[in-house]
């Protein structure tokens, strides 16, 4: 009996010990320095006050849990058929406790833990998608541009149901992450449900080491119109884009489209620095709300350059842009400085902080959710366009849209380009391999470009806003 005592003693004081830690943490890794504290009127701060009353049954309540997991753990380890090592069984038991909170929580050993930070910094092996648990299943958020899950024709929105040969129902975000990843070269067959077509899709896809290529083809469509591509929010995306854009008004850009399709988001600091290049100083980019007042911002835009203020700018989304793509939308679209134009987005946006563990884990906790500067939750909700496109595809360019056989309206001048570069290349004059390469990279740019009728819409909307502009001023 004394030695039961001692080790529910040990065990309070770890937990104590842990959760003490951990707040510590989360409060030092929520919120950027540049945000200024969120401050609610006096009466919900009494409710808030009564609600944690009415919730909040003391540590008596949690020290007899604590008793009941010292009971289950020590019988474990007493009684299961094969001895199993303490460390092993308090990890699984937080594994547990964590995965239990929301789809986006998690305990991640030393080994997943260092995998996470290799990720933020654009190198890392597997297949190039982003997942997240919706409705209790695996489902891709969005697969990464140039990867094999890509290059496959993996979708947001598919739902992944088998991983090799085990069904993913009850299957954890890091485990299948784990089952997902491996050496450089192996296949990993998945099966997945896509259920836009009611049909199960069967792929084998080999693995590779995934290089991210933040900011993609940066370029001047027509009319001044300059065109980028953002595919995920990494430590120097602030960077590659600033200067893809300020190059391309160098060249004589005057507005944007600026395509964040299919981008899963990235780091929160790295989006609202983005967002903030657009918005004048003291507009509000996002908020975020949590359990204690430490977790809850609002970031301001501090932007006194004003270096593209007077562009119009087209904000492309779609079902696979999350979390900082929204974001950046939303902070466009309240704050009226960009049409946003697509489908609707995916609607993920909960903050986790990433804690650090004394024994080299990390803690993966949902600490507040985002809200946009008109105060909506994107959490489950995402953001609707305010011109709403569907894509489609020409006829043979996607299974999913196959016969349907409709192109863009507009584009016209873009297809003759392309067509006058690929005639350049029957040019037997052009004899250096790297510039034919060069030259057959712009028209199949220019062709996409010219068939994409969500971005042959963003430049009708951005040629509309000019001749508005013209009309008032005149």
């Amino acid at each position: 009996m004394f030695k039961k005592f001692m080790v529910i003693v040990l065990l309070l004081s770890g937990v104590v010990s842990f959760a003490t830690f951990a707040r510590s943490q989360a409060e030092k890794t929520t919120a950027p320095s540049r945000e200024q504290a969120v401050t609610g009127s006096p009466s919900d701060a009494v409710n808030a006050q009564e609600e944690t009353k009415k919730e909040d049954t003391g540590p008596q309540d949690l020290y007899s849990q604590v008793e009941l997991f010292s009971y289950v753990l020590t019988t474990v380890q007493s009684e299961y058929v094969v001895e199993k090592k303490p460390k092993e069984l308090i990890y699984g038991a937080l594994s547990g406790m964590v995965g239990a909170l929301d789809p986006h929580s998690q305990f991640l050993p030393p080994d997943d833990y260092k995998d996470l930070k290799t990720e933020t910094e654009g190198k890392f092996g597997g297949l190039g998608i982003e997942i997240t648990t919706r409705d209790g299943m695996l489902t891709i958020v969005t697969p990464i541009e140039d990867t094999p899950a890509w290059r496959a024709g993996l979708k947001a929105g598919d739902r992944i149901v088998k991983i090799e040969k085990k069904i993913t129902r009850d299957m954890s975000l890091s485990e299948a992450v784990k089952q997902l990843r491996g050496t450089p070269g192996t296949k990993v067959h998945i099966t997945i449900l896509r259920e836009s077509e009611f049909k199960v899709h069967e792929y084998d896809i080999v693995r590779e080491v995934i290089h991210v290529q933040d900011v993609k083809e940066p370029a001047i469509l027509e009319d001044n119109i300059a065109y980028v591509r953002l595919v995920e929010f990494r430590e120097d995306s602030y960077e590659q884009i600033y200067a893809a854009i300020k190059k391309l008004k160098d060249q004589g850009a005057t507005s944007l489209i600026f395509d964040v399709r299919n981008n899963p988001g990235g780091l929160l600091n790295v989006a609202i620095k983005i967002s903030e290049m657009f918005l004048q100083q003291g507009k509000t980019i996002v908020s975020t709300k949590g359990r204690h007042s430490s977790q809850d911002s609002i970031s301001i835009s501090h932007n006194t350059k004003n270096e593209f203020a007077e562009w119009p700018i087209v904000v492309l989304i779609n079902e696979g842009s999350a979390s900082g793509s929204e974001i950046l939308a939303g902070a466009m679209k309240d704050n009226k400085r960009a049409v946003i134009l697509g489908t609707k987005s995916f609607g993920k946006g909960s903050v986790q902080s990433v804690i650090p563990l004394p024994d080299g884990s990390g803690l993966r906790l949902t600490t507040s959710k985002y809200f946009t500067p008109s105060g909506i939750c994107i959490h489950d909700i995402g953001i609707t366009p305010d011109i709403v496109v569907d894509r489609i595809y020409p006829k043979g360019a996607d299974a999913e849209d196959e016969g349907e056989g409709k192109e863009a309206k507009n584009g016209k001048d873009l297809k003759k380009t392309s067509k006058d570069i690929f005639d350049k290349l029957e040019d037997e004059k052009i004899q250096d391999p790297n510039e034919r390469e060069k030259l057959k990279k712009e028209a199949e740019f220019k062709k996409r470009m010219a068939e994409d009728n969500q971005v042959q819409s963003a430049i009708s909307v951005i040629k509309g806003i000019r001749v508005y502009k013209k009309l008032v001023t005149e």
